[in-house]
C-alpha cells in the first residue's frame, strides 16, 4: 500500500513538473517568437531578412526549463511573504536577467563556431549587444510580469482556484 502511495505521489509529481513545463514552453515560445517576428518585419521593411524561424521555440524550450530548475533551486522564492507586486517584480527581473545571460552565452557560442578565435566571437557578441538587444531585454521583462503574475496568484489562491477564476462563468 505505502509503495502504490509513493509510486503514485511520484507520477503525480512527473505529471505536474511536465505539464508546468509545457505550458511555461507554450506562453514562452508565443512570446519570443512574436518578439522575433517583430524583429524580422522592422529588418524586411530595410530588406534585411534572417533566417531564424525557429528560434523563438528554441529559447523557449531552454528558458522554460531554467526557470523550472530556479524554481526548483528555491531561488526565486525572495519576498514570497509580501504582497505579490514584490515577488512578481522580482522573478519578472532576476529570470529577464536569467534569459539575456543565456541570449550572451547563445550569441557567444555561435560567433564562436562561425570565428574559431576567441577574440573574433568577443567582438562579434560586442556588436550584437546594442540599443535594440536592451529593448529585446525590455520586452522579455514586461511579458515576464504576466507570466508570474499569474504563477503567483496560482500559489496564493491555489490551482483550482485560478482555474475556476479563468474558466467558468461568473454571475453578474
Amino acid at each position: 500500500m505505502e509503495k502504490d502511495k509513493v509510486k503514485k505521489n511520484w507520477k503525480q509529481k512527473f505529471l505536474h513538473e511536465f505539464t508546468e513545463y509545457w505550458m511555461n514552453v507554450i506562453y514562452m515560445t508565443l512570446v519570443f517568437s512574436v518578439i522575433i517576428f517583430y524583429r524580422r518585419l522592422v529588418l524586411a521593411h530595410y530588406e534585411i531578412y534572417l533566417d531564424d524561424y525557429f528560434s523563438g521555440l528554441l529559447k523557449a524550450l531552454v528558458i522554460a526549463k531554467v526557470v523550472m530548475i530556479g524554481a526548483f533551486l528555491r531561488i526565486s522564492r525572495k519576498y514570497e511573504h509580501k504582497p505579490l507586486v514584490f515577488p512578481v517584480l522580482y522573478k519578472a527581473v532576476l529570470f529577464t536577467i536569467w534569459v539575456m545571460l543565456f541570449d550572451i552565452l547563445e550569441i557567444y557560442i555561435r560567433a564562436f563556431i562561425h570565428a574559431p578565435s576567441l577574440v573574433e566571437a568577443f567582438h562579434e557578441l560586442k556588436i550584437h549587444l546594442t540599443n535594440v538587444w536592451l529593448g529585446g531585454a525590455l520586452l522579455i521583462f514586461f511579458s515576464f510580469i504576466p507570466f508570474f503574475a499569474f504563477k503567483e496568484l496560482v500559489r496564493v489562491l491555489g490551482k483550482e482556484k485560478v482555474k475556476e477564476l479563468f474558466l467558468h462563468k461568473h454571475a453578474e
